[in-house]
């Protein structure tokens, strides 16, 4: 049915004075002697447009007031002294009803609570901005990708081999619960529809870099899976993730790349959303807006695992998890770090070869790899990286240390003998870097269904 969308009505004059169409959904309603009101929002702008109804129109009312009620309106479209413009209306169909125990009712309803309906919750002034802002992220990583000459490339969410090393997969299968039928594991998988075991892919690189390793500069955007048993703030088992591999590129270049993107994306949100960002300013986290400026104007901080370690170590704080060389960097750690020590994004270099993956170059102490997270005050880490082993032979010997299965990364070492090059990459969880631009401080409420343990629907 032909309409205009809300956002369009605010945002053209031309429209003044004359005869609109509008659908919605209706937010909230009151009634007058002699007058109607209602705010209709179509999804399209966080503002809600006034629809003002006159009793001697003829427009039936009953339906029309009810929450979440869906409306087809024309009408005046008319300036308003409160509302920017308005709409008189002429007539209104009701497009879909909604009972009185619509959920959704005048009330500021918990993030807790609307989790419990996702099929709902985006009708929420709060959800209509999260996933508007998320819409132009996306859009602004693909914009910053393709205006550097990099390839965008689709790899396969089944695969055979953990990205990671760390067992965290998903298991993908065709044949199920079968109660005594396979003596082995081996008779199951060979059972199975590809005939060995598969699984959801926990990241793109490995395929990435085959990519890289022939068209220079690529980078996926995807969802990966990880069969985490992690119940926190920060952690899903279906992520969204962009993962750009470059090949003739060494850790500094990787460094640069990841930063020159953070303020490409957070700086299109700044200049394309100034209305949701205004509303998470004011109802998520004050201050917001200045930090995201802050942290697009300065340089980002760099800093080496080992000095992290030692400045940890000297802080006056009674940490949860104690610090030495060699332990992984947690949360508050990473926020400590940025908030405390640099009081901007910061990145960390060349950890422990042992706490890191077993594809990371290795540096030439020995006991660590070039590898980088990005620390952000307010999130901890949302980026990691690294420059790629690029020699054969340390390559193998790192994955015999791990005591990996070889057969499922055949392809992967043979790009090590045919033209290896020095080569590197990194991986941004797409979500916390939305909860970090957002405010929002539950990973589960910038996504569509949140996938976590023990919760699925």
């Amino acid at each position: 049915m032909q309409h205009i969308d809300i956002k369009e009505i605010f945002g053209n004059q031309e429209l003044l004075n004359n005869n609109v169409t509008v659908c919605g959904w209706v937010r909230t309603a009151r009634d007058s002697k002699n007058v109607a009101f209602i705010e209709l929002n179509d999804g399209t702008s966080l503002k809600h447009l006034q629809i003002v109804i006159e009793k001697d129109s003829g427009i039936q009312l009953e339906q029309c007031l009810k929450l979440g009620t869906a409306l087809k309106v024309e009408g005046k479209l008319v300036p308003s002294a409160n509302n920017i413009v308005e709409i008189n209306a002429s007539s209104i169909e009701v497009l879909g009803t909604a009972p009185a125990d619509y959920p959704l009712q005048k009330k500021r309803h918990t993030l807790e609570f609307l989790r419990t309906m996702p099929h709902l919750r985006l009708r929420t002034n709060t959800f209509n901005a999260v996933f508007r802002v998320r819409s132009v992220m996306a859009a602004a990583i693909h914009e910053f990708f393709q205006s550097k000459n990099f390839v965008y490339v689709n790899p396969p969410l089944i695969t055979g081999s953990d990205c990671e090393g760390a067992g965290e997969m998903f298991q993908v299968t065709t044949i199920g619960y079968q109660d005594g039928k396979y003596e082995s594991a081996e008779d199951y998988y060979a059972d199975d529809f590809f005939g060995k075991k598969a699984g959801l892919s926990v990241s793109a690189q490995l395929e990435g870099e085959t990519a890289a390793l022939a068209m220079g500069k690529i980078y996926t955007f995807g969802p990966s899976f990880r069969a985490e048993n992690s119940n926190t703030p920060k952690h899903l088992a279906e992520f969204w993730h962009v993962e750009p591999e470059v090949a003739f590129a060494e850790l500094p270049d990787v460094i640069a790349l990841a930063e020159e993107m953070v303020k490409f994306v957070i700086g299109r949100v700044l200049e394309k959303c100034p209305q949701e960002m205004q509303f998470f300013d004011k109802f998520m986290e004050n201050g917001l807006i200045d930090r995201l400026t802050k942290l697009i104007s300065e340089d980002f901080g760099t800093i080496t695992y080992t000095e992290a370690i030692e400045l940890l170590k000297k802080a006056d704080v009674d940490f949860q998890y104690p610090v030495e060389w060699g332990c992984d960097l947690q949360t508050e750690h990473e926020r400590y770090i940025s908030e405390k020590i640099f009081n901007k994004a910061v990145f960390v270099t060349n950890y422990p070869k042992e706490i890191k993956s077993f594809y990371m170059k290795q540096n030439a102490d020995g006991k660590t790899v070039a590898a980088v997270d990005l620390l952000v005050p307010g999130v901890g880490e949302i980026i990691g990286g690294s420059e790629r082993e690029a020699d054969y032979d340390k390559l193998l010997e790192a994955m015999k240390v791990r005591n990996m299965p070889l057969d499922p990364y055949a392809d992967y070492l043979d790009l090590r003998k045919y033209g290896s090059v020095p080569h590197g990459g990194f991986g941004l969880g797409f979500e916390r870097l939305i909860m970090y631009v957002t405010g929002m401080a539950n990973i589960r409420d910038v996504v569509l269904y949140p996938r976590t343990v023990n919760n699925i629907r």
